[in-house]
């Protein structure tokens, strides 16, 4: 019973991952809640082999569906698992509870920013931005998304559809696909570091890691196959779910 929950939780973190991000807040419960003496770091390195898999899978995917420039996404993507790394290897000596309630506005104004402006990143875009916005965008993903990814992650790749959204200047769903390349990387680094640290329980991230690419897989194909809009509201739910959780989170203190 208890496999067959985590498998499930897994493949859902998948789906929900390859379409806007936020899969870690389906799984990581889920671990918790089958181990209560888990440790909540080795339920995030954990987290993160499982990651890592669905979402270079997910990657694959949309770049052979969906127009991007890839060569402009390697230096972003080393930087987003230089960054990611590099907040992982922090988040020792940094309470993550400082960064919930800052973290929640965050995602608060992002949801009713996409609610209250419908055609904000749909298929029609509206086009390139500037290349001043273009390389704030980008530098936003690699750097700051993905610190933030590394010291303590819900919602990553929600931050960086948004971000590429807004100031590089493409769709939810071409930024959905840039995102999964960089959200790869953040995973990646932030994963060494809980691997050197001894937090990745490696027998099971990697069988969880199956289940987790069968729902890239299918997140992906839905997502290129129904567009932007049904990227865009599957964002909206997963903001509403993220903002209760961490208000949960921070009245229960």
């Amino acid at each position: 019973m208890d496999v067959a929950l985590l498998i499930a939780a897994a493949a859902a973190a998948g789906w929900v991952d390859a379409v806007v991000g936020g899969g870690g807040l389906v799984l990581i419960p889920a671990m918790l809640i089958v181990q209560p003496g888990l440790p909540t770091a080795t339920a995030l390195g954990t987290n993160k082999l499982a990651a890592v898999f669905g979402t270079a899978s997910a990657a694959w995917r949309y770049t052979r569906h969906v127009r991007i420039d890839l060569r402009r996404l390697i230096p972003v993507f080393v930087a987003a698992l230089v960054f990611s790394a590099l907040g992982a290897t922090v988040a020792v000596a940094l309470p993550t509870e400082i960064f919930t309630p800052i973290v929640l506005v965050m995602l608060v104004c992002v949801g009713l920013f996409v609610a209250l402006n419908p055609g904000f990143g749909g298929d029609a875009s509206t086009g390139p931005r500037s290349r001043v916005s273009t390389i704030a965008g980008l530098v936003v993903a690699g750097v700051v998304v993905a610190f933030y990814d590394g010291v303590m992650g819900p919602g990553t790749g929600t931050f960086l559809i948004i971000s590429l959204t807004a100031l590089v200047g493409t769709s939810f769903l071409e930024s959905s696909a840039m995102a999964k390349v960089i959200n790869t990387g953040t995973n990646l680094g932030a994963l060494a570091v809980f691997g050197l640290q001894g937090n990745v329980l490696w027998l099971l991230g990697l069988g969880l890691a199956v289940a987790n690419v069968i729902g890239a897989q299918v997140g992906s194909h839905m997502a290129i196959g129904r567009g932007s809009s049904f990227v865009r509201w599957v964002l909206l739910a997963v903001v509403v779910v993220m903002v209760g959780k961490l208000g949960y989170d921070l009245i229960a203190g």
